[in-house]
C-alpha cells in the first residue's frame, strides 16, 4: 500500500461486544467527520465478511475480535477449537480480504508471547523487538497469538499492534487493574502494559498514517504488580490489602502459565504521528489512577462505597 488513504468509513470487528472495539467505536464518533460501524457479523465466517465488506466499503478496517476466555485466558485451555475459529482462521480471513479489497487492516493483537530469557533478563531494560521470535507458548491463548504474526506480517496491509496488560480508567471486569485487585495473591513483576486512554487514540492516529508492521503497543517502561496496586490504595482505597505469592505457588492455581516481559519502545515512538502524547508507563498509569478516582467518584462508589467484589476487608 503505497500513500495513505484518507480515513472517511472504519469498520469495527469486536465492536458490537468487545471492549477495545467498543472504546474505539466511541473514540471515533466523538472525533467526528469519520463514519465508523461495528461488524455484525462473526470474523471465522469469511463469506459473510466479504459481503459486509463489499457493502460498507470501509477505508480503514479496526480488528479488535478474539477471544481471551472469560474470567480468564484460562478458559482456552479447554475450548481450543473455539479459540482457534476466531484467533487464528478469523483473524486471517479478515487480513486476506482487506488485503484483496485494498483496505487498511489495523490488528489489535498482543504481546504476551514472550517472557524474561537470558537475553532480556528481568530488570535488565532490555526489551523485546519487534523483530524477535516469540518464545513463550505457556498458554493455549499465547499459542495461537505466537502463530499468527509471523502470518500477519506477510500482508502489507496490516498494522500489529502487541497491546499487554490493558488498563482503563474505570473498574471494568476485562481491566489489568480490576483483575488483580480481586486475586487473592498476586506475584510481583515488572511488566510492559498498555494504557489505553493515551495508546488507543495513538492507534487511530497511526492508522491515518498508514502505519503497517508489527508494533510494541505498550507505554514505555515497566511497572510491577505491586506498584499498581500502591497506586490503587492511594488513589482508590486506602484500606486495600494485598499478599505476594511465587509463580511457582502461581502456577498451582493457574492452568496455563503468563506472560511476564518488557518490550522495547523505540520504533512505536520514533513513528507516531505528531500531537500524540505517550507518557513512560509510571506517568501514565498516575494519571490513569486521577481519572478513575474522578470517575468513580462521579459514580458514587468513592469514598466509601465501593461494591464488597472490590473490598478486602468487608464488614
Amino acid at each position: 500500500m503505497t500513500e495513505a488513504a484518507p480515513m472517511k468509513r472504519v469498520l469495527v470487528y469486536g465492536g458490537k461486544t468487545g471492549w477495545i472495539g467498543g472504546l474505539m467505536i466511541d473514540l471515533i464518533k466523538k472525533e467526528g467527520g469519520i463514519e465508523v460501524f461495528p461488524s455484525e457479523v462473526r470474523i471465522e465466517n469469511r463469506a459473510d465478511v466479504e459481503k459486509e465488506l463489499d457493502e460498507l466499503k470501509p477505508t480503514h478496517v479496526l480488528n479488535a475480535a478474539g477471544i481471551t476466555g472469560r474470567p480468564n485466558i484460562d478458559w482456552c485451555e479447554d475450548h481450543k477449537p473455539e479459540t482457534i475459529r476466531t484467533n487464528v482462521i478469523g483473524t486471517l480471513n479478515v487480513a486476506d480480504l482487506c488485503l484483496q479489497k485494498n483496505i487498511h487492516c489495523t490488528v489489535y493483537a498482543t504481546g504476551c508471547i514472550f517472557k524474561y530469557d537470558d537475553a532480556h533478563p528481568l530488570g535488565s531494560g532490555i526489551g523485546f523487538t519487534e523483530e524477535d521470535v516469540p518464545n513463550f507458548d505457556g498458554s493455549f491463548y499465547s499459542q495461537t497469538k505466537g502463530y499468527m504474526e509471523p502470518m500477519l506480517k506477510c500482508y502489507p496491509n496490516c498494522m500489529i499492534l502487541r497491546v499487554r496488560m490493558p488498563v482503563s480508567d474505570d473498574l471494568i471486569h476485562r481491566n489489568f487493574v480490576t483483575k488483580i485487585v480481586k486475586y487473592e495473591k498476586v506475584v510481583n513483576i515488572p511488566n510492559s502494559m498498555t494504557i489505553l486512554h493515551e495508546m488507543l487514540p495513538a492507534s487511530l492516529a497511526m492508522a491515518k498514517k498508514g502505519l503497517t508492521g508489527v508494533y510494541n503497543f505498550t507505554n514505555p517502561g515497566v511497572i510491577s504488580h505491586n506498584q499498581v496496586l500502591d497506586l490503587y490504595t492511594k488513589y482508590i482505597d486506602p484500606t486495600y490489602t494485598y499478599t505476594n505469592f511465587s509463580i511457582e505457588e502461581q502456577a498451582k492455581v493457574i492452568k496455563a502459565p503468563r506472560s511476564n516481559n518488557e518490550l522495547d519502545t523505540t520504533k512505536l515512538m520514533r513513528d507516531m504521528p505528531e500531537g500524540i502524547v505517550i507518557n513512560d508507563i509510571h506517568t501514565a498509569y498516575d494519571l490513569c489512577f486521577q481519572r478513575m478516582q474522578k470517575n468513580l467518584t462521579e459514580m458514587g462508589w468513592l469514598p466509601d462505597n465501593m461494591p464488597d467484589e472490590f473490598r478486602r476487608n468487608k464488614e
